[in-house]
């Protein structure tokens, strides 16, 4: 995310404060006795990327008190776990780079990897134990629910049959789980009322299902520039999203089935027909569509918070998620 946009999206000064406190304590609480694995630790962390996850935990504080460490170690929590959980991702889909650095299965080795992604896990749960026993059940609920979306990916890569409620069951466990999560685990260190604690979180699962459906829209109509990978490389991997699998069933269905029937295909020139006919058949639009929808649900969910003042910035983030597909597209 880009920094100049957010901090005009979320006007709220002592946001961008805490924010300053999670990016201290992530370098703090990964550094190792071991000065090799602390490089290792701090790897992805010290190449950036977006933060979405602790921010949202400092957005949802609002609805609290706000004060007190708590919201950023709430933040510094759910960060740890998607980093750590990008480690293992990256060995398990064989990457070579992540937020345009080298990656650390690649860089070091896979053991390495899946090492340092454990340590950011358990660092993760330390940070968590402090802020009561509701907040460290919801870390561990939330990573087991990140591998069973994980499980539930490999399983169906390379088929068409688990259809979109496979889905739907893969990106609320690997996305949506831990983005509600943030926003959840914010709000209750901060003291929110039980009614804001259940509207900021249902807002979250939905945006955080927009959020992984237009990361798989992107990845059909951006170009590398803006993906920083090429277009389609779900597809070459195995993994068909959404748009592909209506489309997998729409008129052009039996010439993408044909395509993708031995598995992920290597061939760019039928990566991109597949991508042309998912377009032309108006299925990256349906899911855009679908994705308004689950936005509208959100939306319906800020209505229920509070605090008035707070639900243009939830909007504002709602609508800068759809924003991407519609840069991309221009």
């Amino acid at each position: 995310m880009d920094q100049p946009i957010l901090n005009d999206l979320v006007p709220i000064p002592r946001v961008w404060d805490r924010m300053n406190g999670v990016e201290r304590r992530l370098l703090e609480v990964t550094m190792s006795d071991d000065a090799f694995l602390t490089d290792i630790a701090q790897h992805l962390l010290r190449a950036g990327g977006k933060r979405y996850r602790p921010l949202l935990a400092q957005v949802a504080a609002e609805l609290g008190s706000g004060d007190g460490d708590g919201p950023i170690e709430a933040g510094v929590s759910v960060e740890l776990v998607h980093v750590g959980s990008l480690y293992h991702d990256d060995v398990i889909d064989e990457a070579d780079s992540r937020r345009g650095q080298v990656s650390v299965n690649e860089n070091w080795t896979n053991t390495v990897a899946i090492l340092a992604g454990d340590f950011l896990l358990a660092r993760a749960s330390e940070i968590a134990a402090p802020l009561g026993e509701e907040a460290v059940t919801l870390v561990a609920q939330t990573y087991a629910r990140l591998c069973e979306g994980q499980v539930a990916e490999l399983r169906f890569a390379g088929g068409l049959e688990h259809g979109p409620d496979g889905y739907y069951k893969v990106i609320g466990g690997k996305t949506a789980s831990l983005i509600r999560t943030s926003a959840r685990l914010g709000a209750i260190t901060a003291h929110a009322s039980h009614n804001d604690v259940e509207a900021i979180s249902d807002w979250a699962w939905e945006m955080g299902l927009v959020f992984q459906m237009t990361d798989d829209v992107l990845d059909l109509v951006a170009d590398e520039a803006f993906l920083g990978k090429p277009s389609g490389s779900d597809i070459g991997e195995g993994v068909y999203t959404l748009p592909v699998l209506y489309a997998a069933d729409g008129p052009g269905g039996s010439e993408i089935r044909d395509a993708l029937s031995g598995g992920a295909p290597t061939d760019r020139t039928m990566i991109d027909r597949v991508i042309d006919l998912t377009v032309a058949g108006g299925f990256v639009d349906r899911v855009i569509d679908e994705s308004m929808a689950h936005m509208r649900l959100a939306e319906a969910a800020t209505d229920r918070i509070s605090s008035p003042a707070l639900t243009p910035v939830l909007r504002n983030l709602d609508a800068y998620i759809l924003n991407r597909v519609k840069t991309a597209r221009t």
